[in-house]
């Protein structure tokens, strides 16, 4: 019989059983989906370290290849250029009309305001440099009974101009404020005369109305002492024969066309001495000046004269003029002097036979042709004098001017370059039988009266009037001359046109230079470049503030000196230097070293990272199935 056990059956190996199947279907996985073992980071982290050391070096490499751009001040050149463009550049001028032996029934006051009223409407639609449209007048109406006879006044002063500018001078002083123009009006009952004398005043004389001397009072101030006896004080493109360093070469040269003929020779310091230099010393403050001389010798012209016998002379006319100057045969911009960007004023001079010789006058305002259709000189040199010898075949050469008289100063200037001035031998027969070369000198009286032409023609190159009379619509005013060459109040106006020039070139070049520095980042700016910016404008904020105090020679001064900086700043050498290259030159000179390292250990750390990260997905599907199989 069997025996029945009580205990249960055992279970262990049912459960060992299960457990080896659950490990046996793992591992029979496939490895290309899944992994026991977590992927490892090593070459991971040095693939990674290798990218990101060359990440944090390019700094280093860029600093390397950095261009040394000083600090300029943008915002300040931009201010000042709106400033600049957009408002006057105006001095305070002030003006004071005397009146003797007049009967006025108003008051000085009401004077005043009526010749203030009449020079704005002269003035109309004004001027952005100048004095100020803004006018201070100021009238003296009892001067007859408290300090002089109009009688015995005007009678002075009708006998000696050069007297009755002294006379004018003291009795105007008495009232101080050497800057302010003033004009003396003398009653009488002789014919009216009106002159404007060397300093800051005028007087007129005669038989007028109160009205008339109003209006010829207002007309003298605002045509004559305003704008410089010019139709008008505005600034043109191309007006002025100043380098942008500041300095003008006086450059005299005597041609000789044929040495076969005649030879002369000149005494120069002779002019330079005695006449140019209280020129040089009036234009000071504009421009610094200097001078040199050259004899030249086989210069023909380039144009064709004709023989005409009702004057008696070869005759050139001023359709001729704009191919007189011979610039393949004139060496004339050989000076070392104008170096930079200085300008050299060309004149060729002509003398004029003794038949027609030029007045006597301290300084001559001869009336010369103005020639504009020459074209500009390759020059940076201002040649201030050309004396013109012609051959024996052309003695006497005349210049015809358009309406057929023939020129007293027979000599014509070119703005911008220079003038010329025709010099005719007292003697145009050659002496066919002498063999000898002979050389003559000029004589000191002729180079008095060359000089006198020229002073006219750098009368005209600088934008004043070479003759010496005024014609307005009041009437005609003679205008004294001074030795200087200048007068005072012409020396004034000059400064106020030269003032607004150079601030407004100033203002233009340094917003171009803040354009072009801004647009090439890569551009090299020196230290210097910045001081002379800064400096720049430190000058023109001075002479801003001597117009606004009526100083003119300062402001001048300062104007001229921002104008040169600003000049030296856009042109130093150091911005079109080698070392500028743009950011694309850069790029190709560096990519051809770095670009291969570069890509390959990019495409590495990319491939590595990949790698890692597909090797992390099987690993956790592994373990996603284990978890789900368990």
């Amino acid at each position: 019989m069997a025996e029945i056990s009580d205990s249960p059956p055992e279970s262990r190996p049912v459960e060992e059983n299960t457990q080896t199947q659950i490990t046996d279907s793992i591992s029979e996985l496939d490895s290309k989906t899944m992994r026991k073992t977590k992927p490892g980071v090593k070459r991971l982290i040095m693939t990674l370290t290798v990218l990101v050391s060359f990440i944090l070096l390019s700094p280093l490499l860029l600093k390397s290849i950095e261009i040394y751009r000083a600090p300029l001040p943008f915002d300040e050149i931009d201010s000042f250029s709106s400033k600049i463009e957009s408002n006057r550049l105006l001095f305070p001028c002030g003006f004071r009309a005397i009146f003797v032996g007049f009967n006025f029934r108003v008051s000085n006051y009401e004077v005043g305001e009526v010749i203030r009223s009449k020079m704005s409407e002269l003035s109309l639609g004004g001027s952005r440099c100048g004095c100020s449209n803004d006018y201070s007048v100021s009238a003296v109406l009892d001067l007859a009974d408290a300090e002089v006879n109009a009688v015995d006044f005007g009678g002075k002063l009708r006998e000696n101009d050069e007297e009755a500018d002294e006379m004018v001078k003291r009795l105007v002083n008495v009232y101080g404020e050497e800057k302010v123009y003033s004009v003396v009006v003398v009653n009488g009952e002789e014919e009216v005369k009106a002159v404007v004398g060397k300093y800051r005043h005028a007087w007129i004389l005669g038989k007028v109305s109160e009205e008339d001397a109003v209006v010829r009072v207002a007309e003298i101030f605002s045509k004559v002492f305003v704008n410089g006896g010019s139709k008008d004080g505005l600034i043109h493109n191309e007006f002025m024969p100043v380098g942008a360093d500041g300095r003008i070469v006086l450059s005299f040269s005597l041609l000789n066309t044929d040495p076969q003929d005649w030879v002369y020779d000149w005494d120069f310091s002779e002019i330079d001495e005695a006449l140019l230099q209280p020129v040089i010393q009036a234009l000071q403050p504009i421009a610094d000046v200097t001078v040199e001389s050259q004899v030249l010798y086989h210069t023909p012209k380039a144009s064709f004269s004709y023989w005409d016998d009702e004057h008696g002379s070869h005759i050139f006319t001023a359709q001729d003029l704009p191919f007189f100057v011979n610039s393949n045969e004139w060496h004339l911009d050989t000076s070392v002097a104008a170096g930079g960007r200085s300008k050299v004023l060309q004149l060729v001079v002509f003398h004029v036979p003794s038949t027609k010789s030029c007045p006597t006058s301290p300084w001559l305002f001869g009336a010369c042709p103005r020639l504009t259709d020459l074209g500009p000189s390759k020059s940076i040199i201002l040649q201030a004098c050309i004396r013109y010898i012609p051959s024996a075949k052309e003695c006497p050469l005349q210049l015809e001017l358009p309406n057929g008289d023939l020129s007293k100063t027979n000599g014509f200037i070119s703005p911008m370059w220079g003038g010329v001035v025709v010099w005719n031998p007292q003697s145009c027969i050659k002496d066919v039988e002498s063999k000898d070369l002979v050389r003559h000198k000029i004589s000191p009286q002729d180079l008095q009266k060359l000089f006198e032409v020229l002073m006219g023609q750098i009368r005209q190159l600088l934008g004043l009037k070479s003759d010496d009379l005024y014609v307005g619509e009041s009437g005609t005013s003679t205008l004294l001359g001074s030795e200087r060459g200048f007068t005072e109040w012409e020396l004034d106006f000059l400064s106020r046109k030269h003032f607004c020039f150079n601030l407004l070139s100033c203002a233009t070049t340094l917003k171009s230079l803040s354009k072009l520095v801004q647009s090439l980042p890569r551009m090299i700016i020196m230290d210097e470049i910045g001081k002379q910016v800064t400096f720049s404008l430190e000058a023109a904020k001075s002479a801003q503030i001597n117009a606004s105090v009526g100083m003119y020679d300062a402001s001048a001064v300062s104007s001229r000196q921002s104008r040169t900086l600003a000049e030296d700043a856009f042109f130093h050498p150091s911005i079109m230097s080698i070392s500028y290259y743009s950011f694309e030159h850069c790029f190709a000179i560096y990519s051809p070293f770095f670009l291969p390292v570069i890509m390959h250990i990019l495409l590495a750390a990319l491939r590595e990272w990949k790698r890692y990260k597909q090797e992390n997905r099987k690993y956790l599907a592994w373990k996603a199935k284990a978890k789900a199989a368990s």
